[in-house]
């Protein structure tokens, strides 16, 4: 598996996807910058994926930027120890304390982050989704920002949905099963066209829309 890992990778699947899909062209060029974003593996990266769970880019930031500052670090045990209160502090959701704590408790029980990152996608995704409080969508960020993967595209993120919509003119938004549809045929390079189309909403939309790295 090649690994994204510099912006020359970023460029280097850019210019693949514009020659397996044309359409594509009109898109990179109007999605300006297509950042690299990458993070550690590990837990922290992990957490700020569940924070952003189904909320906004700017609401994850400042919900994580409170959560850092009340658990320093932010470690498996740390969370395992703060408590309610803390949570509420910070503004976490119940279903995501819950997340968190269960992700917490997985990783002090030897769920190894850094190794699901070597592992295909298919099988990593499989064991993070054991796991309560992680379903797809988070895997498979998690895959792309901690990982790098190279193939993998949250079909789940309405985000993504609307940005291919509102770009190949499919109206109303393709959901789900149409946009992983559509998305295989930009394989090898799933990762890097989530990137392009996230960068696309925030061109098109003013306002950043991708999960934080």
């Amino acid at each position: 598996m090649q690994r994204i890992a510099n912006l020359d990778d970023i460029a280097q699947g850019l210019d693949a996807l514009c020659l397996i899909d044309p359409r594509l062209e009109r898109v990179r060029g109007m999605a300006g910058e297509v950042p690299l974003r990458l993070s550690e593996p590990g837990f922290r990266s992990l957490a700020s994926i569940i924070v952003s769970q189904q909320v906004s880019r700017a609401s994850a930031d400042a919900i994580f930027g409170r959560l850092t500052k009340l658990v320093d670090p932010l470690t498996p045990q740390a969370i395992l120890a703060a408590g309610e209160d803390v949570f509420r502090e910070a503004g976490l959701s119940r279903p995501k304390q819950r997340g968190l704590l269960a992700v917490a408790q997985a990783v002090a029980d030897g769920l190894d982050l850094n190794h699901l990152c070597s592992l295909d996608a298919p099988e990593a995704i499989a064991a993070m989704t054991a796991v309560p409080g992680i379903g797809p969508w988070t895997a498979e960020v998690y895959l792309l920002f901690a990982a790098g993967h190279p193939d993998v595209f949250p079909a789940r993120d309405v985000a993504l949905q609307t940005a291919v919509g509102h770009a190949l003119g499919i109206d109303p938004r393709p959901p789900e099963k149409t946009l992983i549809q559509i998305a295989e045929s930009w394989s090898p390079w799933r990762g890097v066209a989530s990137r392009l189309f996230w960068a696309y909403y925030r061109e098109t939309r003013g306002r950043e829309a991708a999960p934080p790295a």
